[in-house]
Protein backbone atom coordinates (compact mmCIF):
# COMPACT_ATOMS: atom_id res chain seq x y z
CA UNK A 1 0.00 0.00 0.00
CA UNK A 2 1.20 3.56 -0.61
CA UNK A 3 1.56 6.17 2.02
CA UNK A 4 -0.52 7.82 3.97
CA UNK A 5 0.55 11.21 2.69
CA UNK A 6 0.40 10.54 -1.47
CA UNK A 7 -2.32 8.79 -2.48
CA UNK A 8 -4.93 10.02 -4.09
CA UNK A 9 -7.51 11.99 -2.19
CA UNK A 10 -10.34 9.88 -1.78
CA UNK A 11 -12.77 11.71 1.23
CA UNK A 12 -12.02 15.93 1.85
CA UNK A 13 -14.08 16.75 4.74
CA UNK A 14 -14.16 20.89 4.14
CA UNK A 15 -14.93 22.67 7.73
CA UNK A 16 -17.76 20.48 8.33
CA UNK A 17 -20.21 21.29 11.23
CA UNK A 18 -22.80 19.17 12.59
CA UNK A 19 -25.72 19.99 15.13
CA UNK A 20 -28.78 19.13 16.24
CA UNK A 21 -31.79 20.03 17.66
CA UNK A 22 -32.20 19.32 21.45
CA UNK A 23 -35.38 18.33 23.39
CA UNK A 24 -35.97 21.82 24.97
CA UNK A 25 -35.78 22.74 20.82
CA UNK A 26 -32.32 24.36 21.16
CA UNK A 27 -29.50 23.39 18.81
CA UNK A 28 -26.70 20.95 19.93
CA UNK A 29 -23.31 21.36 18.36
CA UNK A 30 -21.93 17.85 17.56
CA UNK A 31 -19.31 18.83 14.95
CA UNK A 32 -17.29 21.86 14.30
CA UNK A 33 -14.89 23.10 11.94
CA UNK A 34 -13.37 19.67 11.25
CA UNK A 35 -10.91 19.31 7.97
CA UNK A 36 -9.34 15.98 7.01
CA UNK A 37 -8.82 14.22 4.19
CA UNK A 38 -8.59 10.14 3.60
CA UNK A 39 -6.34 8.64 0.94
CA UNK A 40 -6.01 6.01 -1.00
CA UNK A 41 -3.65 3.42 0.42
CA UNK A 42 -3.79 4.19 3.93
CA UNK A 43 -5.88 3.04 7.22
CA UNK A 44 -7.45 5.98 9.53
CA UNK A 45 -8.23 6.17 13.11
CA UNK A 46 -10.77 8.53 14.54
CA UNK A 47 -10.02 8.38 18.01
CA UNK A 48 -12.18 9.60 20.88
CA UNK A 49 -14.39 9.87 23.70
CA UNK A 50 -17.48 9.71 24.43
CA UNK A 51 -19.30 13.26 22.59
CA UNK A 52 -16.14 13.56 20.38
CA UNK A 53 -18.83 13.06 17.68
CA UNK A 54 -16.75 10.43 15.81
CA UNK A 55 -19.20 8.23 14.68
CA UNK A 56 -21.25 11.37 13.70
CA UNK A 57 -18.32 12.23 11.73
CA UNK A 58 -18.84 8.35 9.85
CA UNK A 59 -22.16 8.57 8.94
CA UNK A 60 -20.92 12.84 7.23
CA UNK A 61 -18.45 10.32 5.17
CA UNK A 62 -20.86 7.27 4.43
CA UNK A 63 -23.53 10.30 2.93
CA UNK A 64 -25.91 9.42 5.73
CA UNK A 65 -25.60 12.01 7.39
CA UNK A 66 -25.61 15.60 5.98
CA UNK A 67 -23.68 18.29 7.57
CA UNK A 68 -25.60 21.31 9.05
CA UNK A 69 -21.75 23.49 7.68
CA UNK A 70 -19.36 22.67 5.68
CA UNK A 71 -18.77 20.06 2.77
CA UNK A 72 -17.74 16.61 2.65
CA UNK A 73 -16.48 15.71 -1.00
CA UNK A 74 -16.33 12.01 -2.51
CA UNK A 75 -13.52 11.94 -5.23
CA UNK A 76 -14.06 16.11 -5.54
CA UNK A 77 -17.95 15.68 -5.88
CA UNK A 78 -20.16 16.90 -2.95
CA UNK A 79 -21.73 14.18 -1.32
CA UNK A 80 -25.74 14.59 -1.49
CA UNK A 81 -26.79 11.53 -0.82
CA UNK A 82 -25.29 7.71 0.60
CA UNK A 83 -21.73 7.52 -0.71
CA UNK A 84 -21.38 5.34 -3.60
CA UNK A 85 -17.84 4.55 -3.31
CA UNK A 86 -18.18 3.68 0.41
CA UNK A 87 -19.55 0.20 2.53
CA UNK A 88 -20.51 0.36 6.36
CA UNK A 89 -19.48 -2.47 8.95
CA UNK A 90 -21.49 -1.83 12.19
CA UNK A 91 -20.51 -2.07 16.31
CA UNK A 92 -23.64 -4.40 16.31
CA UNK A 93 -23.62 -6.23 13.24
CA UNK A 94 -26.70 -5.54 11.64
CA UNK A 95 -27.51 -8.88 10.24
CA UNK A 96 -30.86 -9.58 9.74
CA UNK A 97 -32.18 -13.09 11.03
CA UNK A 98 -34.02 -14.70 8.91
CA UNK A 99 -31.58 -14.00 6.22
CA UNK A 100 -28.45 -17.15 5.82
CA UNK A 101 -25.43 -15.60 6.39
CA UNK A 102 -24.96 -15.98 2.00
CA UNK A 103 -28.11 -14.22 1.78
CA UNK A 104 -26.94 -11.45 3.77
CA UNK A 105 -23.90 -11.03 2.30
CA UNK A 106 -25.63 -10.66 -1.24
CA UNK A 107 -28.02 -7.70 0.08
CA UNK A 108 -25.81 -4.95 -0.75
CA UNK A 109 -25.40 -6.58 -3.91
CA UNK A 110 -29.34 -7.30 -4.37
CA UNK A 111 -30.19 -3.32 -3.91
CA UNK A 112 -27.23 -2.34 -6.73
CA UNK A 113 -28.98 -4.79 -9.33
CA UNK A 114 -26.87 -7.54 -9.26
CA UNK A 115 -27.87 -10.98 -11.37
CA UNK A 116 -28.28 -13.18 -9.08
CA UNK A 117 -26.15 -16.02 -10.75
CA UNK A 118 -23.20 -13.17 -10.28
CA UNK A 119 -24.48 -12.28 -6.80
CA UNK A 120 -23.83 -15.73 -5.42
CA UNK A 121 -20.72 -16.20 -6.99
CA UNK A 122 -19.19 -12.97 -5.88
CA UNK A 123 -20.30 -13.25 -2.17
CA UNK A 124 -19.07 -17.36 -1.82
CA UNK A 125 -16.08 -15.73 -2.75
CA UNK A 126 -16.26 -12.79 0.12
CA UNK A 127 -17.37 -15.40 2.53
CA UNK A 128 -14.44 -17.15 1.99
CA UNK A 129 -12.06 -14.36 2.12
CA UNK A 130 -13.09 -13.80 5.63
CA UNK A 131 -12.75 -17.53 6.37
CA UNK A 132 -16.74 -18.45 7.02
CA UNK A 133 -16.36 -20.80 3.63
CA UNK A 134 -18.94 -23.60 4.98
CA UNK A 135 -21.31 -21.61 6.53
CA UNK A 136 -23.51 -20.39 3.96
CA UNK A 137 -26.43 -22.01 4.52
CA UNK A 138 -26.48 -20.83 8.48
CA UNK A 139 -28.59 -18.09 10.16
CA UNK A 140 -26.59 -15.89 12.63
CA UNK A 141 -28.27 -17.05 15.18
CA UNK A 142 -26.16 -20.68 14.43
CA UNK A 143 -22.82 -18.12 15.01
CA UNK A 144 -20.63 -16.77 17.44
CA UNK A 145 -20.43 -12.91 18.11
CA UNK A 146 -16.86 -13.23 16.19
CA UNK A 147 -18.51 -14.88 13.52
CA UNK A 148 -21.04 -12.41 12.78
CA UNK A 149 -18.82 -9.82 12.92
CA UNK A 150 -17.17 -11.55 10.06
CA UNK A 151 -20.32 -11.71 8.01
CA UNK A 152 -21.01 -8.05 8.49
CA UNK A 153 -17.25 -7.71 6.80
CA UNK A 154 -18.06 -10.11 4.19
CA UNK A 155 -21.08 -8.08 3.06
CA UNK A 156 -18.90 -4.71 3.36
CA UNK A 157 -16.29 -6.27 1.13
CA UNK A 158 -18.47 -7.71 -1.46
CA UNK A 159 -19.13 -4.30 -2.59
CA UNK A 160 -15.85 -3.91 -3.77
CA UNK A 161 -15.75 -0.35 -2.03
CA UNK A 162 -13.09 2.37 -2.52
CA UNK A 163 -13.23 2.93 1.22
CA UNK A 164 -14.50 0.79 4.18
CA UNK A 165 -16.15 2.47 7.06
CA UNK A 166 -16.38 0.89 10.55
CA UNK A 167 -18.08 1.90 13.60
CA UNK A 168 -16.00 0.39 16.40
CA UNK A 169 -16.64 -3.27 15.01
CA UNK A 170 -14.56 -5.37 17.73
CA UNK A 171 -16.38 -3.37 20.81
CA UNK A 172 -18.87 -5.88 21.37
CA UNK A 173 -16.48 -8.93 20.91
CA UNK A 174 -14.70 -10.80 23.84
CA UNK A 175 -10.66 -9.84 24.01
CA UNK A 176 -9.52 -12.34 22.22
CA UNK A 177 -12.00 -12.67 19.61
CA UNK A 178 -11.16 -8.95 18.81
CA UNK A 179 -7.63 -9.12 18.36
CA UNK A 180 -8.04 -12.17 16.31
CA UNK A 181 -10.51 -10.30 14.19
CA UNK A 182 -8.26 -7.25 14.34
CA UNK A 183 -5.02 -9.36 12.90
CA UNK A 184 -7.06 -11.00 9.98
CA UNK A 185 -8.16 -7.51 9.02
CA UNK A 186 -4.46 -6.43 8.70
CA UNK A 187 -3.18 -9.58 7.04
CA UNK A 188 -6.44 -9.15 4.75
CA UNK A 189 -5.38 -5.24 4.21
CA UNK A 190 -1.74 -6.59 2.59
CA UNK A 191 -2.85 -8.40 0.15
CA UNK A 192 -2.43 -7.19 -3.44
CA UNK A 193 -6.31 -8.60 -3.89
CA UNK A 194 -7.56 -6.63 -0.89
CA UNK A 195 -10.88 -5.19 -2.45
CA UNK A 196 -10.96 -2.00 -0.80
CA UNK A 197 -8.69 1.15 -1.33
CA UNK A 198 -8.98 2.81 2.41
CA UNK A 199 -10.63 1.84 5.71
CA UNK A 200 -11.61 4.37 8.13
CA UNK A 201 -12.30 2.96 11.71
CA UNK A 202 -13.67 4.67 14.59
CA UNK A 203 -12.51 3.73 17.57
CA UNK A 204 -12.21 4.68 21.51
CA UNK A 205 -8.79 2.02 21.97
CA UNK A 206 -5.29 3.99 21.86
CA UNK A 207 -4.15 0.35 21.18
CA UNK A 208 -6.46 -0.55 18.66
CA UNK A 209 -5.57 2.80 17.03
CA UNK A 210 -2.56 2.33 17.21
CA UNK A 211 -2.20 -1.39 16.31
CA UNK A 212 -4.04 -0.66 12.85
CA UNK A 213 -4.00 2.48 11.47
CA UNK A 214 -1.32 4.21 9.36
CA UNK A 215 -2.85 7.67 10.79
CA UNK A 216 -4.45 8.43 14.46
CA UNK A 217 -7.08 11.34 14.36
CA UNK A 218 -7.60 12.09 17.47
CA UNK A 219 -10.28 14.42 18.04
CA UNK A 220 -11.91 16.26 21.52
CA UNK A 221 -15.37 17.02 22.57
CA UNK A 222 -18.34 19.06 23.13
CA UNK A 223 -18.44 19.49 20.72
CA UNK A 224 -16.02 17.33 18.51
CA UNK A 225 -13.05 18.57 16.75
CA UNK A 226 -10.00 17.59 15.95
CA UNK A 227 -6.61 17.84 18.07
CA UNK A 228 -4.20 16.40 16.14
CA UNK A 229 -3.44 14.25 13.67
CA UNK A 230 -0.59 11.33 14.43
CA UNK A 231 1.40 9.13 11.78
CA UNK A 232 1.97 6.05 12.90
CA UNK A 233 5.58 4.86 11.32
CA UNK A 234 5.57 1.18 13.15
CA UNK A 235 6.09 -1.70 10.47
CA UNK A 236 3.35 -4.46 10.35
CA UNK A 237 2.83 -6.76 11.83
CA UNK A 238 3.14 -4.65 14.78
CA UNK A 239 4.35 -5.60 18.23
CA UNK A 240 2.49 -4.55 21.89
CA UNK A 241 5.17 -4.24 23.59
CA UNK A 242 7.71 -2.80 21.47
CA UNK A 243 8.94 0.60 22.74
CA UNK A 244 8.07 2.44 19.86
CA UNK A 245 4.59 1.06 19.99
CA UNK A 246 4.17 2.14 23.96
CA UNK A 247 5.74 5.35 22.58
CA UNK A 248 3.09 5.90 20.47
CA UNK A 249 0.85 4.58 22.70
CA UNK A 250 1.74 7.39 25.42
CA UNK A 251 2.07 10.06 23.08
CA UNK A 252 -1.87 9.94 21.92
CA UNK A 253 -2.44 8.80 25.37
CA UNK A 254 -1.36 12.35 26.18
CA UNK A 255 -3.17 14.22 23.42
CA UNK A 256 -6.49 12.57 24.91
CA UNK A 257 -5.80 13.56 28.56
CA UNK A 258 -4.64 17.29 27.87
CA UNK A 259 -6.93 19.69 27.68
CA UNK A 260 -7.53 21.52 24.82
CA UNK A 261 -7.63 25.69 24.63
CA UNK A 262 -11.20 25.88 25.33
CA UNK A 263 -11.28 23.86 28.02
CA UNK A 264 -8.21 24.93 29.17
CA UNK A 265 -9.65 28.90 29.12
CA UNK A 266 -12.60 27.40 31.57
CA UNK A 267 -10.70 26.02 34.82
CA UNK A 268 -12.78 23.30 37.33
CA UNK A 269 -13.40 26.51 39.73
CA UNK A 270 -14.86 28.47 36.85
CA UNK A 271 -16.30 26.33 34.22
CA UNK A 272 -19.36 25.29 33.41
CA UNK A 273 -21.50 21.76 33.80
CA UNK A 274 -21.19 22.24 29.93
CA UNK A 275 -17.72 23.09 29.43
CA UNK A 276 -16.28 20.62 32.14
CA UNK A 277 -18.46 17.54 32.55
CA UNK A 278 -18.25 14.90 34.90
CA UNK A 279 -16.44 11.80 33.56
CA UNK A 280 -18.26 8.85 33.93
CA UNK A 281 -16.53 7.69 37.10
CA UNK A 282 -17.17 6.17 40.83
CA UNK A 283 -15.81 7.29 43.86
CA UNK A 284 -15.38 4.00 44.71
CA UNK A 285 -14.08 3.16 41.30
CA UNK A 286 -11.61 6.56 42.01
CA UNK A 287 -10.35 5.66 45.48
CA UNK A 288 -9.29 2.39 44.15
CA UNK A 289 -6.95 4.03 41.47
CA UNK A 290 -5.45 6.93 43.81
CA UNK A 291 -4.68 3.39 46.05
CA UNK A 292 -2.62 2.08 43.11
CA UNK A 293 -0.53 4.80 42.52
CA UNK A 294 -0.27 5.41 46.37
CA UNK A 295 1.11 2.07 46.44
CA UNK A 296 3.48 2.70 43.55
CA UNK A 297 5.19 5.60 45.57
CA UNK A 298 2.89 8.13 43.95
CA UNK A 299 3.64 7.55 40.21
CA UNK A 300 2.88 5.37 38.14
CA UNK A 301 2.84 4.21 34.28
CA UNK A 302 -1.11 4.12 33.18
CA UNK A 303 -0.61 1.50 30.15
CA UNK A 304 1.58 -0.36 32.84
CA UNK A 305 -1.45 -0.67 35.30
CA UNK A 306 -3.31 -1.31 32.50
CA UNK A 307 -1.66 -4.08 31.67
CA UNK A 308 -1.55 -5.31 35.09
CA UNK A 309 -5.28 -5.28 35.42
CA UNK A 310 -5.77 -7.17 32.39
CA UNK A 311 -8.03 -3.82 31.15
CA UNK A 312 -8.00 -1.61 28.44
CA UNK A 313 -6.12 1.44 28.66
CA UNK A 314 -9.09 3.63 27.85
CA UNK A 315 -11.25 1.69 30.26
CA UNK A 316 -9.12 3.38 32.76
CA UNK A 317 -8.96 6.66 31.33
CA UNK A 318 -12.51 8.06 33.10
CA UNK A 319 -11.09 7.12 36.46
CA UNK A 320 -8.35 8.98 35.48
CA UNK A 321 -10.34 12.49 34.23
CA UNK A 322 -12.25 12.45 37.23
CA UNK A 323 -9.10 12.32 39.90
CA UNK A 324 -7.62 14.96 37.81
CA UNK A 325 -10.75 16.88 37.77
CA UNK A 326 -10.77 16.61 41.67
CA UNK A 327 -7.38 17.90 41.89
CA UNK A 328 -5.98 13.97 43.48
CA UNK A 329 -3.62 13.49 40.47
CA UNK A 330 -1.63 15.22 37.37
CA UNK A 331 -1.55 13.33 34.07
CA UNK A 332 1.83 13.60 32.17
CA UNK A 333 1.90 12.10 29.31
CA UNK A 334 1.27 8.04 29.59
CA UNK A 335 2.11 8.90 33.87
CA UNK A 336 -0.47 9.86 36.60
CA UNK A 337 1.43 11.39 40.03
CA UNK A 338 -0.40 11.69 43.12
CA UNK A 339 -0.64 15.48 44.56
CA UNK A 340 -0.71 16.09 48.33
CA UNK A 341 -4.36 15.96 48.47
CA UNK A 342 -4.45 13.28 46.39
CA UNK A 343 -2.31 11.11 49.00
CA UNK A 344 -4.40 12.64 51.64
CA UNK A 345 -7.80 11.82 50.47
CA UNK A 346 -5.95 8.13 50.04
CA UNK A 347 -4.46 7.79 53.82
CA UNK A 348 -7.05 9.81 55.75
CA UNK A 349 -9.80 7.67 57.97
CA UNK A 350 -13.12 7.65 55.97
CA UNK A 351 -15.06 10.70 57.62
CA UNK A 352 -11.70 13.06 56.30
CA UNK A 353 -11.39 11.26 53.34
CA UNK A 354 -15.19 12.24 52.58
CA UNK A 355 -14.93 15.96 53.63
CA UNK A 356 -11.61 16.09 51.45
CA UNK A 357 -13.75 14.55 48.52
CA UNK A 358 -16.77 17.44 49.69
CA UNK A 359 -14.70 20.04 49.45
CA UNK A 360 -12.87 19.65 46.41
CA UNK A 361 -15.97 18.34 44.64
CA UNK A 362 -17.82 21.38 45.67
CA UNK A 363 -14.75 23.66 44.41
CA UNK A 364 -13.84 21.61 41.12
CA UNK A 365 -16.96 19.67 39.64
CA UNK A 366 -18.99 22.57 38.11
CA UNK A 367 -22.45 20.20 38.23
CA UNK A 368 -21.96 19.47 42.09
CA UNK A 369 -20.75 23.53 42.59
CA UNK A 370 -24.21 24.40 40.57
CA UNK A 371 -26.31 21.54 42.86
CA UNK A 372 -24.94 23.17 45.95
CA UNK A 373 -25.36 26.61 45.17
CA UNK A 374 -29.01 26.01 43.84
CA UNK A 375 -29.73 24.32 47.44
CA UNK A 376 -28.04 27.29 49.04
CA UNK A 377 -30.46 29.47 47.59
CA UNK A 378 -33.60 27.78 47.62
CA UNK A 379 -36.33 28.50 50.53
CA UNK A 380 -36.23 25.28 52.78
CA UNK A 381 -32.09 23.77 50.86
CA UNK A 382 -33.75 21.62 48.16
CA UNK A 383 -34.70 21.52 44.77
CA UNK A 384 -36.37 19.02 42.04
CA UNK A 385 -34.19 16.96 40.12
CA UNK A 386 -35.84 17.29 37.38
CA UNK A 387 -35.15 20.97 37.39
CA UNK A 388 -31.53 19.89 37.13
CA UNK A 389 -32.47 17.34 34.33
CA UNK A 390 -33.80 20.17 31.77
CA UNK A 391 -30.63 22.48 32.76
CA UNK A 392 -28.41 19.91 31.32
CA UNK A 393 -30.51 18.53 28.47
CA UNK A 394 -29.36 21.91 26.68
CA UNK A 395 -26.31 20.93 26.31
CA UNK A 396 -25.98 16.74 26.56
CA UNK A 397 -28.22 13.91 24.98
CA UNK A 398 -31.18 12.93 27.14
CA UNK A 399 -29.18 9.83 28.05
CA UNK A 400 -26.23 11.94 28.69
CA UNK A 401 -28.46 14.32 30.61
CA UNK A 402 -29.55 11.31 32.79
CA UNK A 403 -25.56 9.93 33.63
CA UNK A 404 -24.23 13.54 34.44
CA UNK A 405 -27.23 14.41 37.61
CA UNK A 406 -26.68 10.40 38.66
CA UNK A 407 -22.47 10.80 38.59
CA UNK A 408 -23.55 14.37 41.08
CA UNK A 409 -25.67 13.02 43.09
CA UNK A 410 -23.44 9.77 43.95
CA UNK A 411 -20.47 12.38 44.33
CA UNK A 412 -22.88 14.66 46.19
CA UNK A 413 -23.85 11.94 48.74
CA UNK A 414 -20.51 9.89 49.30
CA UNK A 415 -19.18 13.76 50.45
CA UNK A 416 -22.32 14.64 52.62
CA UNK A 417 -22.78 17.79 50.58
CA UNK A 418 -26.71 16.83 49.61
CA UNK A 419 -28.76 14.08 49.12
CA UNK A 420 -31.45 12.43 46.93
CA UNK A 421 -34.54 10.93 47.84
CA UNK A 422 -36.52 8.65 44.74
CA UNK A 423 -39.88 8.77 45.77
CA UNK A 424 -39.71 12.60 46.06
CA UNK A 425 -37.17 13.47 42.98
CA UNK A 426 -35.56 16.18 45.63
CA UNK A 427 -32.36 16.77 46.01
CA UNK A 428 -31.77 18.35 50.06
CA UNK A 429 -29.16 19.94 51.24
CA UNK A 430 -26.97 18.25 53.89
CA UNK A 431 -25.79 21.32 56.39
CA UNK A 432 -23.16 19.56 57.84
CA UNK A 433 -21.75 19.09 54.90
CA UNK A 434 -22.04 22.63 53.20
CA UNK A 435 -20.90 24.07 55.97
CA UNK A 436 -17.85 21.87 56.16
CA UNK A 437 -16.95 23.48 52.93
CA UNK A 438 -17.52 26.38 52.90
Amino acid sequence: MTTATTGEVLIDIDDVGMSFDGAAGERLNVLEHVNLQLRDGEIVALLGRSGSGKSTLLRAVAGLLAPTSGQVRYRGAPLTGANPGAALVFQSFALMPWLTVQDNVELGLAARGVAPAQRRQRALEAIDRIGLDGFETAYPKELSGGMRQRVGFARALVLEPDLLLMDEPFSALDVLTAENLRTELVNLWTTKDFPTRAICIVTHNIEEAVQLADRVVVLGANPGHIIAEVVVDQPRPRNRRAPGFIAMVDQIYGLLTGRDAEIAAATPDTGTPFAIPLPDASVGGIAGLLELVYAKDGRADLPVIADELNFELDDLLPLVDAAALLGFLIADSGDIILTNVGANFTTADIQTSKNLFATQARRRAPLVRTICSALIGSSDGSARADFFQDLLRRGFSDEDARRQLELAIEWGRYGELFDYDTDSGRITADPAGMSATS
